[in-house]
């Protein structure tokens, strides 16, 4: 597999160090606080895993849940239909509710999301993604936490996939364009 990337962005510790100040970040906001973390299965679940436990580390009290959403089916871009293929279990109403993601590109389903949970009252909805491509986006979406910026690239690795693999290489890195074309 690693023939098959053609730079790497993030090495292992970057992004590992990047993560600790974003876990600082949001512990600091809901200090005393409980919250309830949504991973977007399942590009999100390695993030999802290390963001959760260096809030561990914080001591703050984290509930977790999951959905899983789609809107590229096996595809490289957007659909944009957007579809809850597993939702959550725990109500929302009046609880501080931050969906992780691993990267917002076009918006379409982070914004879906958000007004779908909007309608189940939460005290607080953020979003948190460790990637943001915004030269893609296709809606009005900011993330409230963000761990990098990046340019428009087919980026792999640290649970980002194409057609199901690189979800595993330990750092982001870049595919050579001959894999997905």
């Amino acid at each position: 597999m690693r023939n098959d990337i053609d730079t790497i962005l993030y090495e292992a510790e970057t992004i590992r160090e990047r993560i600790k100040v974003m876990a600082k970040e949001i512990e600091k906001d809901y200090r005393g606080e409980t919250v309830v973390m949504i991973c977007i299965l399942r590009g999100a679940s390695v993030f999802f895993c290390d963001l959760v436990r260096e809030l561990g580390d914080l001591d703050l009290d984290v509930r977790f849940e999951f959905m899983c959403v789609s809107s590229y089916g096996s595809g490289t871009t957007s659909s944009g239909e957007v579809r809850i293929v597993k939702d959550i279990n725990t109500p929302l109403a009046d609880r501080h509710v931050i969906v992780v993601e691993d990267i917002i590109d076009s918006g379409n389903t982070l914004s879906y999301l958000k007004r779908l949970l909007a309608q189940r009252n939460p005290k607080s909805l953020r979003i948190c993604a460790l990637l943001d491509k915004p030269s893609r986006r296709k809606v009005e979406l900011e993330g409230d936490y963000i761990g990098f910026t990046v340019e428009d690239k087919f980026l792999v690795g640290y649970g980002l996939d194409y057609a199901e693999k690189y979800r595993n290489l330990k750092y982001i890195g870049v595919l050579k364009p001959e894999i997905y074309q």
